[in-house]
């Protein structure tokens, strides 16, 4: 459905981000050095998965390591849809981003005897490069710093509870968003720039680390304004997330494995050495299908992490949250192992971005989970969403910075999308049969007949009547195009890579190095080498 809306009398911010995780809060920071930020947040500020990550961020500090081991771990763990040049960036400027955290505050871990900040080693890196923060707090950590920096801004305006319901666009770009406050409110905020930080989708899956405002939005609000979307099959899960009756799927750090957490089977017996020389520290993707594995193989819905190699006072000195928590739920993992399952945790895809952060649609840019420049390919390395958000919100910045952009003349109107995908009935009922539907097709391992079965349930309905604005029905409206478009993109990829598992099609194909891209106008493809290139 479209939407005409007069600019008449509209005023217009220099910069409007959306979004308050890593990637919204730094750049938004950033951004205030040149000019007035307007930020939203669909929740409180501090509420997003930034919030929930506890591992930490990856990052070639120390003098042992280096940014080309960082490169070639990102790379192999990427398993060939990596772009070589967004990766040398993150690895690259990633220790300048960093120190910028530590400058404003942000309290890594650190060693006052040895002079150094402590660190350690999670999959597939070949070396201790993970920072952290409050033991396995990282993330919130990040988020209490950055978004003390950003409320006390002058130059930063912040509207919490607000909600980005649609792209405002005009022939020659992005002028805006369409935003409802907490009453209902409708607010057009015209903007020179909009930057898309909104983070992934996990709740589309029934069970996921990710809170209840990660559905998606910023991708389907992209996609519908005529931004190319690309690499939606790609979907982390993260194998070990707490699996107890009436506990949350609450992530349990792969720092945990790092540090000598075993994953044992409902008989006792450890299973990774089985799967893959690295055992408990493969590349996620690997994990995640062995644990998917050793459930089917021994009929349990879990397998355990034991710590019984970790002392006690380890235990609650380098993960106070995950014991905590645990411990909240009558469950002491100094002295019983962890039931853990794997759960949707991270989108590898995302809005189409150039190095710059910008879109197809001049005037729009994207940054963090929601973005994709390229850097992940198909299976994200452990600890590098953190500084993705960081490393791509900098390039967005200094882009705007030298006066790459300048926004057209405001139009007298602009138009706004709206997803119309079905008519539901009842949206609590019809949330919960999208993400049982999602889960059981878009999962660990996909076959084609599953998929395609899935796909003709989700047929695109003619709404029966005007589109509600409400909150619950856009979040439904954009889970649901989302969920279509990650089944036929996972349907076109006849071959098995990184975190894409085809039980038809287990083999990898080198043909298939090429990444999927779609748009309003369909879909297409481009190789894994080539960046997007937006010609603004």
């Amino acid at each position: 459905m479209k939407m005409k809306l007069s600019t008449a009398g509209l005023r217009t911010t220099p910069f409007l981000v959306i979004g308050s995780g890593i990637a919204g809060l730094y750049t938004a920071l950033k951004l205030a050095e040149i000019a007035d930020v307007t930020l939203i947040s669909k929740d409180m500020l501090e509420e997003s998965n930034t919030s929930y990550a506890q591992g930490g961020i990856a990052v070639a500090l120390s003098p042992a390591d280096s940014p080309d081991s960082h490169y070639k771990d990102t790379i192999k763990a990427g398993a060939g849809l990596c772009l070589p040049p967004a990766v040398t960036a993150l690895v690259n400027e990633g220790p300048e981003r960093v120190r910028e955290l530590i400058a404003w505050g942000v309290p890594f871990d650190f060693d006052a005897v040895a002079g150094n900040f402590l660190m350690t080693r999670e999959a597939a890196h070949s070396f201790p490069r993970v920072l952290h923060a409050d033991g396995d707090a990282t993330g919130r950590e990040i988020s209490k710093a950055l978004a003390r920096r950003v409320r006390s801004h002058p130059r930063i305006t912040v509207k919490e509870y607000h909600y980005a319901v649609a792209l405002l666009t005009g022939e020659e770009g992005c002028y805006g968003a369409l935003v409802l406050d907490e009453t209902g409110t409708q607010t057009s905020l015209l903007a020179e720039a909009t930057i898309l930080a909104t983070g992934g989708c996990g709740q589309i899956f029934t069970d996921t680390t990710n809170p209840a405002v990660a559905t998606g939005d910023g991708l389907a609000l992209a996609y519908l304004a005529g931004a190319p979307l690309a690499d939606l099959e790609f979907v982390q899960f993260h194998p070990t997330a707490l699996h107890l009756d009436g506990a949350p799927s609450f992530l349990i750090t792969e720092a945990v494995r790092g540090e000598g957490g075993l994953l044992r089977n409902r008989k006792g017996v450890r299973f990774m050495p089985s799967y893959h020389p690295q055992a408990e520290l493969a590349p996620r993707d690997v994990v995640a299908r062995s644990v998917w594995a050793e459930m089917a193989k021994t009929g349990s819905d879990h397998v355990f992490l034991d710590l019984s190699l970790l002392s006690a006072e380890l235990i609650k000195r380098r993960f106070p949250n995950i014991y905590e928590t645990c411990l909240g739920y009558g469950l002491d993992i100094t002295k019983e192992p962890i039931p853990v399952a794997p759960a949707a945790h991270y989108m590898m895809g995302g809005v189409a971005v150039d190095l710059y952060g910008r879109t197809a649609l001049p005037g729009l840019f994207a940054c963090g989970e929601v973005a994709n420049p390229g850097v992940h390919g198909a299976n994200r390395l452990a600890s590098n969403s953190l500084l993705d958000g960081l490393v791509f919100g900098h390039h967005i910045f200094e882009y705007l910075q030298s006066g790459g952009w300048t926004r057209p003349a405001l139009p007298p109107e602009l138009t706004a999308v709206f997803p119309t995908e079905t008519n539901p009935e009842d949206l609590t009922a019809d949330r919960l049969t999208l993400k049982e539907l999602a889960s059981a097709h878009l999962g660990i391992i996909r076959r084609e007949e599953d998929l395609q079965n899935a796909q003709r349930r989700l047929a695109p309905a003619t709404p029966a009547g005007p589109v509600p604005l409400s909150r619950p029905y856009l979040e439904l409206q954009n889970m649901r195009l989302l969920v279509r478009l990650m089944l036929e993109a996972a349907c076109t990829r006849r071959e098995s890579r990184g975190s894409h598992y085809r039980a038809d099609y287990p083999e990898t194909d080198p043909n298939w190095r090429k990444r999927i891209v779609f748009s309003p106008a369909g879909i297409s493809f481009i190789p894994a080498d080539q960046s997007f290139d937006w010609p603004w």
